[in-house]
């Protein structure tokens, strides 16, 4: 069975984008678990739940905003349209937030 496009986008491509972003948003507190993960080893699980925590809050902030969803979409469907006039794949920015 194929699956429908429309289908791809919102249920795939769209989410991808939406992880992409919040992964940079939440970059402090990413690089804060990995640090954590790397020095504790095996203990990981027991030793970083603080650290875990606050990151899977962070992305979860973003995931259940529809005012962020709206933005990925946005990108994604400029990313689209561009792509549907060059035919020609770019390549994801990193995202710097207007600060």
């Amino acid at each position: 069975k194929l699956l429908d496009p429309l289908h791809v986008e919102k249920d795939v491509l769209i989410p991808q984008i939406m992880r992409d972003r919040a992964k940079e948003l939440c970059s402090d507190k990413v690089q804060a678990f990995t640090k954590c993960c790397q020095e504790t080893g095996i203990l990981m699980v027991v030793k970083c739940r603080q650290e875990n925590t606050a990151l899977k809050d962070c992305l979860v902030g973003y995931y259940s905003d529809p005012s962020f969803y709206e933005e990925c979409k946005a990108e994604y469907l400029k990313q689209r349209e561009e792509y549907r006039a060059t035919g020609i794949k770019k390549k994801r920015q990193k995202f710097t937030p207007n600060v």
